[in-house]
């Protein structure tokens, strides 16, 4: 026998249970929240509720949790909506404030702007399990005009690009 099998009084316990090899979960318990370009904290959920948020040593001591009093239109719903989902972690509220800044706003708004919040909506929706709505939004974005720039910045704004790989190809 060799020092690397188990031996019989220890036992094994792997840490996420529930999930395969190379996936990670980003609801329910256990899960790890998002860790976005430019953000500066993420948390960890165990199986039974308790949180530890870990924080980037160099955060900023006046970092700006309330948004900014600049934004205007969906660009300020956006901000609201990345509050809520990062900082506070209600996906629900993000959702929602989206959804009803997207109707308020869209129209007004820069192509963008439209893209990013119609591809949040697709992240929260698959998150919330709501998935009646994606494909209308998923049409949307996929009708919206843009550079590879913007289509790269869309793409970074969520968490799994792959969700919005059947509405957002690359240029042709």
């Amino acid at each position: 026998m060799t020092e690397e099998l188990v031996r019989p009084t220890e036992t094994v316990v792997p840490l996420l249970p529930c999930v395969s090899p190379g996936k990670v979960l980003a609801k329910g318990r256990p899960r790890i929240t998002r860790y976005r370009p430019g953000a500066s904290r993420f948390s960890v959920v165990d199986p039974s509720g308790n949180t530890i948020i870990f924080i980037r040593r160099d955060e900023p001591q006046d970092l700006e949790y309330g948004g900014s009093k600049r934004l205007v239109g969906l660009a300020r719903v956006l901000d609201n909506a990345r509050i809520l989902r990062e900082f506070k972690s209600d996906d629900l509220a993000a959702f929602r404030a989206l959804n009803s800044g997207l109707r308020r706003h869209g129209d007004t708004a820069p192509a963008v702007e439209q893209a990013l919040a119609l591809a949040a909506l697709i992240e929260l929706s698959t998150a919330l399990e709501e998935h009646e709505r994606v494909p209308d939004w998923g049409a949307r974005l996929q009708a919206i005009r843009l550079t590879a720039s913007e289509r790269d910045r869309v793409r970074d704004a969520v968490a799994d690009p792959a969700v919005l790989e059947s509405w957002l190809p690359d240029a042709g």
